[in-house]
């Protein structure tokens, strides 16, 4: 399952994803730190699927965890050479730029 919240703005649909058993959690590796905060990603818990159909709605996209970034991966939104890995977690940012 996924953690999934949802930001909007007038210009764009924000999603935040983090795998399920990562929150609450942060990752160091040399000069990257994440925190993996309730605040941020813990709104909707959901299934792969539903992560599909959410993520196929935003415009910007901030994924942690093999799940949520290897979907992403896997719907070719998300090149796996882009993805930055911090003590071996995922992550991955998305965004549609409009001219």
């Amino acid at each position: 399952m996924i953690w999934v919240k949802i930001y909007r703005t007038p210009q764009d649909v924000l999603l935040a994803a983090a795998d399920e058993e990562l929150i609450g959690k942060e990752f160091r590796e040399g000069k990257y730190k994440i925190k993996i905060s309730e605040s941020f990603y813990k709104d909707m818990l959901v299934t792969e699927e539903q992560f599909i159909e959410l993520f196929l709605t935003c415009s910007v996209a901030n994924l942690v965890g093999n799940r949520s970034v290897g979907k992403a991966i896997e719907m070719g939104f998300v090149s796996s050479s882009n993805v930055l890995t911090i003590q071996g977690v995922p992550h991955a940012q998305f965004s549609i730029l409009e001219e």
